[in-house]
């Protein structure tokens, strides 16, 4: 016989299957030039399967119990492991290699058999060391990343950019989005006193969110992390991600530590009131939104060749009297992702950076430039 090719026979419960198929499908390459990798892994050991996709940027690996005979592994086209597998009649179906690498799938009254590949040519995924765990809640881990994802740059100019910094010191953890024109920082505390930094690209955290269900927030998420790679343990489930190289900006020089005017709004009038403007502008038709906040009101303008708009909105204002040119994409962007009732914003005039934070304490912190008013 030749080397890996063994009989090997397992059986387990169709709906963990295929919910596992659906999970570790989200990192399988979609056209690669090594052909393995657009197939899951699916490996057999004693009582149990592991389930591989890997696209050498992401790895989603996740472990089934089942009632396994022999051992071994072989790879299988990932979309039909999932439609037949979804499609199979009975709640426990019946899989078996034989020599000629082809899979005999039964369950109840339906019997098919599919090609599967050696796994030989599939690579390793990286190997990092799990002694020291940051732990973290998953709910906390979820909201943090949908706080921030939104300041992610999606150009590849910088690549670093392209994913968010995860800046761990003394207790206190900061995830850290910017994209040249905005900055999201969503700052906990967690118990891990070590000094962590390393940024996950956007596509993992979007998977590793995925993952996280509502019911699971209050269990931990172990993270593990070298030099080059991370990983994040998670409901039966291990992502494992390359980390993106270079040097991320030092935000923390980029926030104004003092203010000349300080507003509070109410979160969801505001938004509203941004939408409105956002209805006169398009690609052929761009505007700034003006925004005047003084004497207990905000003033929104909004004026293009489409209309114009003027809103007042009730308002906190302390401090000197200042308009300024929001861009709606951006503003909104930052009032949804705050997921609070009333916001604070800070100015130093109309030409510097706008500075967003919840009404007490700072949670989030998130900044936009402001567009020249003419």
């Amino acid at each position: 016989k030749k080397k890996g090719f063994f009989k090997m026979k397992f059986s387990c419960d169709k709906q963990f299957l295929c919910e596992a198929i659906v999970n570790v499908s989200k990192a399988v390459a979609s056209n690669s030039t090594i052909p393995a990798l657009e197939g899951i892994k699916v490996k057999v050991t004693p009582n149990q399967v592991e389930l591989t996709g890997y696209n050498l940027e992401i790895g989603i690996t996740t472990t089934l119990m089942a009632i396994t005979e022999g051992e071994g592994e072989f790879v299988i086209d990932s979309r039909i492991f999932s439609e037949m597998t979804r499609k199979m009649s009975d709640d426990v179906i019946v899989f078996e290699l034989n020599e000629n690498m082809t899979v005999a799938i039964s369950s109840g009254n339906t019997q098919c058999s599919i090609t599967a590949m050696s796994a030989e040519e599939y690579p390793e995924l990286p190997k990092v060391d799990t002694e020291t765990a940051i732990k973290i809640p998953q709910g906390t881990l979820k909201s943090m990343i949908s706080n921030t994802k939104y300041a992610v740059s999606t150009a590849e100019v910088k690549p670093i950019f392209t994913g968010e910094l995860f800046d761990i010191e003394n207790g206190s953890f900061s995830m850290v989005a910017m994209d040249g024109f905005r900055l999201a920082i969503r700052n906990e505390s967690i118990a891990y006193t070590e000094k962590s930094y390393f940024v996950v690209p956007r596509k993992t955290l979007s998977e590793l969110s995925s993952l996280i269900r509502d019911n699971d927030g209050e269990r931990e998420c172990n993270i593990y992390v070298n030099p080059k790679n991370v990983i994040f343990d998670i409901n039966g489930y291990l992502i494992i991600s390359r980390l993106l190289e270079g040097e991320f900006h030092n935000y923390k020089i980029s926030i104004p530590s003092e203010y000349k005017t300080e507003i509070i709004l109410n979160t969801k009038d505001f938004i509203t009131s941004m939408e409105r403007c956002s209805l006169l502008i398009d690609s052929k038709n761009k505007a700034p939104v003006k925004c005047t906040f003084e004497n207990g009101e905000a003033h929104v303008e909004c004026k293009t060749p489409l209309g114009e708009i003027n809103d007042i909105l009730p308002a906190s204002v302390t401090g000197e009297p200042v308009t300024i040119g929001f861009n709606n994409k951006f503003a909104l962007d930052a009032l949804r992702a705050s997921e609070c009732d009333r916001i604070k914003i800070q100015l130093n005039g109309g030409m510097k950076v706008i500075k967003m934070l919840p009404v007490e304490g700072e949670d989030f912190i998130f900044l936009l430039m402001p567009i020249q008013l003419r």
